[in-house]
């Protein structure tokens, strides 16, 4: 009798914590961490460190057994909630985009503005030089890829793919827009790949791949066709060449990892910076997919200049607050 008497007094003190513990926990397990406010976050590991004493004393002095499963079986899920990092697949994705990709991008911004300034040297080059010398335009986009675009080629066929003036019978437009989007993936996955050599691969293919698209533009500016052409490359430009650029940063922590390896040996290290690099080369394969969608389908259906320029504004808007200051609260409260 008096066993039943302590175990229900037992209870009646500490009963109040553990329904408030249990609480928390029900509304974790269904909608994760995100679920509590800031106070009930601070209170979690308090509720979870007076439960794990509850069931030391119990244990100690015996209590009786339904009361012990209990305690054992709400530890045993408040450990979960407060040390696991068990997480749905939904918010784990959300954390990466709202939260790790633009926050690792602010991390590695020089690696970022060096990979786009190779380009913009590379774009810069190649006009130039096919501008002063229109046969240099040979030299720096291949056959495949000008797909009759060439200095041989006359003014109103030049014109006809940026506006699509598709033949009879043929979606040529659209297999040129699938080389176009296959090409820069490439590239892009072949500068995080190659990073590994120092990072010396990723300089050459990021100013090849500028002067390709310099002596394009070169080509039809010669034409009076250069701001219909920007016009026509970067509504899906902007994001398409903004992920190669983000794999050639990736590909260039990874050969700095490599040279200058600091305190760590250079294996360690570059497991350090690899899981960090490839952050960035998989927000980057997100990039090459909504780039896709833009040159698959709106750059062929929309051929009013006024919007396909409305859409490069939005997106360099969007690419440059989404980069530069989603998640800096965030980053504030964990420097305090």
């Amino acid at each position: 009798m008096s066993f039943a008497l302590k175990s229900a007094q037992f209870r009646k003190e500490r009963e109040g914590a553990w329904l408030e513990l249990e609480a928390l926990l029900n509304r974790v397990e269904k909608k994760g961490l995100r679920s509590l406010t800031a106070a009930e976050l601070n209170r979690l590991p308090i509720l979870y460190r007076s439960a794990t004493s509850s069931l030391s004393v119990a244990q100690a002095i015996s209590l009786d057994k339904n009361l012990l499963d209990y305690l054992n079986a709400l530890v045993g899920r408040a450990y979960l909630s407060v040390y696991s990092t068990k997480r749905k697949a939904w918010d784990a994705l959300v954390e990466f985009f709202t939260y790790g990709f633009p926050h690792t991008f602010r991390r590695y911004f020089l690696f970022v503005a060096a990979s786009i300034g190779l380009l913009l040297l590379g774009v810069l080059t190649g006009y130039q030089m096919t501008k002063a010398d229109p046969e240099r335009y040979y030299s720096f986009v291949g056959e495949d890829y000008a797909s009759g675009r060439n200095p041989a080629a006359s003014t109103e066929e030049l014109r006809e793919v940026l506006y699509f003036k598709e033949k009879e019978g043929e979606s040529w437009l659209g297999a040129f827009a699938t080389y176009l989007f296959t090409h820069n993936s490439k590239v892009g996955m072949l500068c995080f790949a190659t990073g590994f050599a120092a990072g010396l691969p990723v300089i050459y293919l990021i100013f090849t791949n500028g002067l390709l698209l310099g002596a394009m533009a070169a080509l039809y500016d010669s034409r009076g066709l250069g701001f219909e052409f920007w016009g026509w490359v970067l509504p899906h430009g902007v994001t398409e060449l903004g992920a190669v650029c983000l794999c050639g940063a990736a590909g260039m922590v990874l050969g700095a990892s490599l040279v200058f390896p600091g305190r760590h040996t250079r294996l360690q290290n570059l497991a350090i910076r690899g899981r960090e690099a490839a952050i960035l080369a998989v927000g980057a394969v997100a990039l090459f997919f909504l780039a896709g969608l833009i040159e698959g389908i709106f750059r062929q259906l929309v051929h009013n200049l006024a919007v396909r320029w409305a859409v490069v504004g939005m997106t360099s808007v969007f690419w440059t607050w989404y980069f530069l200051f989603l998640g800096r609260t965030r980053e504030r409260r964990a420097a305090n």
